[in-house]
């Protein structure tokens, strides 16, 4: 029978013991990528591995190399700043400024000594009770060298501590001669006999809160109501002391609530600025010195309530119309009122002492 007449159903059974066969040649070859891939990935890791290995022993050793040059130039530094001076030969205003220029662009962070040793203290210690060290061991220069320097430190700073190094170099009495200058230093006059007087005495608020007899403010004897020049105020210079800028003056007391206006009137004061209030803790701290409304008359000064505003919790603003009845003259006058600064304390918030401040500073 020819072979092309085989029925299919009878070739089955030979084909599939071929298949098995057929299959089994395939997974060998498939399973042999998977080894190659695997050895190719195995090689990476280990190239990777040594290249970043090598590269943090060039870091680290690059590292070494810039710490061991910084460190050695700083200790040289040390070793010139320190024999600036012991050497007359050498020009030591040029190897000075040389140190300078190093010595401002090295980092504070490079510095080994601690924050707080400052030349200050150890040009002080010059001056103390206990044994002073040698010149080779603790100069001024080898101090100088262990304060900490600022890397940002602007070039007048620079100048300035140049001219001082410089200066102290050439001259080594000078401390000397400035620490006995400030022991003969005499404070200026500090008389208060007015203040003490009898007639006087019972314008003072505190007997130990007075005014020196030569800087207090001194009133028109003849515009006064009992004769007297005297109130418990001084005055602030600023830039000229022929033009007092401010007056400062305890809280007004009943007795002197005209005398507190009279001096407004001849110091031609436009402003007042009260930092405390009326009373505390039950305590009178300040006379009730202006009209709640309409006006007072103290003496012949006529006090006039124009406006009264609160501008938040801590202070408020009145403004007056005072009046000479003498001369019949006027002249407008703002007080600003802070009322939270208590005695003995400071302000809880420095917001409003600020706001409080920029509105005086609109109105002066």
């Amino acid at each position: 029978m020819p072979v092309s007449r085989i029925p299919y159903k009878k070739l089955l059974p030979y084909m599939k013991e071929y298949k098995p066969a057929s299959f089994s040649r395939k997974n060998k070859l498939e399973h042999l990528p998977h080894h190659a891939q695997e050895e190719k990935d195995t090689t990476k890791f280990i190239i990777l591995s040594l290249l970043s290995i090598a590269c943090i022993l060039g870091v680290l050793m690059t590292s070494g190399v810039i710490y061991c040059f910084r460190h050695g130039s700083h200790h040289k530094l040390k070793e010139k700043l320190t024999n600036l001076g012991s050497d007359p030969s050498s020009d030591a205003t040029a190897t000075y400024q040389e140190l300078c220029r190093q010595r401002m662009a090295v980092k504070t962070s490079d510095c080994s000594e601690p924050l707080h040793a400052s030349r200050i203290n150890s040009i002080s210690s010059q001056f103390s009770d206990g044994p002073i060290p040698s010149p080779s061991t603790r100069s001024s220069t080898s101090s100088w060298c262990e304060e900490p320097v600022q890397s940002n430190m602007d070039i007048s700073t620079g100048h300035i501590i140049l001219a001082y190094m410089e200066d102290h170099l050439k001259n080594k009495n000078r401390l000397e001669k400035e620490w006995e200058a400030l022991c003969a230093y005499q404070a200026e006059p500090n008389a208060t006999t007015n203040a003490h007087k009898e007639e006087n005495v019972q314008k003072n608020r505190s007997q130990v809160i007075v005014a020196y007899d030569h800087c207090r403010i001194c009133l028109k004897a003849e515009n006064s109501h009992d004769n007297s020049d005297y109130i418990n105020a001084s005055p602030i210079m600023d830039h000229d002391p022929r033009n007092p800028a401010y007056i400062a003056a305890q809280g007004a007391l009943p007795s002197t609530v005209t005398d507190f206006w009279q001096m407004v009137w001849e110091n031609g004061c436009v402003v007042i600025v009260m930092l405390t209030p009326l009373t505390e803790n039950g305590l009178k701290q300040c006379y009730h010195y202006w009209p709640d409304e309409g006006s007072n008359l103290y003496h012949i000064y006529e006090v006039n309530l124009v406006s009264e505003h609160i501008w938040c919790e801590d202070f408020l603003v009145r403004s007056f119309y005072l009046k000479n009845l003498q001369s019949n003259e006027t002249r407008t006058v703002t007080q600003f009122h802070y009322l939270t600064w208590h005695d003995q304390q400071v302000p809880a918030s420095t917001r409003s002492l600020l706001d409080f401040r920029r509105h005086i500073q609109q109105a002066y």
